[in-house]
């Protein structure tokens, strides 16, 4: 009889084991895999802002030499733009550039597309079209984007020498996506370019650049009509009529681009840590 009973206890345990063992269909899509193989920054920001000209910069400085494949928003016309991305010689970091924000409905980048492009839901060589934002049906569209599909640092990019006169409505569709980015932890920074034309003692040394008080001035109209604190502003000049590299210059872009990269490494870092939690919890509960 005992023998019996232990027979039966096993049987029991054993079908016990094997009630806790039955998978289940998976009732909820969880992307564990946190890797990222590159920082990604957009930039956006009004047209003739110096978009692309950053990039030119940026890949001038890294490549050794003048770089001015990425064309400028004065190289550009139509009604539909074609997001590019651009990696920097060999180390892992990214830029995509976007069409440029304009006045009106009809015109420019569609905020949706912004903002779903931080999300890593659009995919490159998507055609931004202003009256015709992604949606889901797209074949651009990423339905389940990963931590490395994100957009992980957010860009504004502002020309000194117009922010005076920048339109309301321009402003008004940067700040939602500003705002956007807030709500998904996106660290975000902004580049005040065209510096050299709204001082002239910065545009006879680059140097000088802190010393000015026109400068200055300028980077507080630019954290006031953003909404941004100033320790986020970063003056810069690009590659305009340079044919050769400028040490001067490339230290100046080099200060701003350092600190565009701890923020977006900061913000990848906390979001991996957060999906390990996620999964370690997951794990637990099985």
């Amino acid at each position: 009889n005992n023998n019996n009973n232990n027979n039966n206890n096993n049987n029991n345990n054993n079908n016990n084991n094997t009630a806790f063992l039955t998978e289940i269909p998976e009732w909820r899509t969880v992307q564990w895999n946190g890797n990222v193989s590159e920082l990604r920054f957009l930039l956006y920001g009004p047209v003739g802002a110096g978009k692309s000209s950053i990039i030119n910069t940026v890949k001038s400085i890294f490549e050794g030499h003048q770089y001015i494949n990425c064309l400028t928003a004065s190289d550009l016309t139509g009604e539909s733009f074609t997001t590019k991305k651009y990696n920097v010689g060999n180390v892992p970091f990214a830029f995509y550039d976007v069409m440029g924000l304009e006045k009106g409905q009809s015109k420019g980048v569609h905020t949706n597309d912004v903002i779903n492009a931080l999300k890593g839901h659009i995919s490159k060589d998507y055609t931004f079209k202003p009256l015709d934002p992604i949606d889901e049906a797209n074949v651009h569209y990423i339905p389940n984007p990963t931590l490395n599909d994100q957009i992980h640092c957010l860009v504004s990019v502002i020309p000194a020498d117009k922010i005076s006169m920048m339109d309301d409505e321009v402003l008004q569709k940067m700040k939602e996506i500003r705002t956007a980015a807030s709500k998904l932890g996106i660290p975000q920074v902004v580049f005040m370019t065209r510096v050299d034309k709204v001082c002239e003692m910065t545009e006879k040394d680059i140097t000088k650049l802190y010393q000015s008080r026109k400068i200055k001035e300028k980077m507080t109209e630019c954290s006031n009509r953003l909404g941004v604190t100033m320790n986020c502003v970063f003056p810069v000049k690009n590659y305009s009529e340079e044919t050769n590299t400028n040490e001067k210059l490339n230290c100046l872009m080099l200060e701003a681009f350092t600190q565009i990269i701890h923020s977006a490494d900061d913000f990848v870092k906390k979001n991996s840590n957060q999906l390990k939690r996620e999964k370690d919890l997951f794990m637990q509960s099985t």
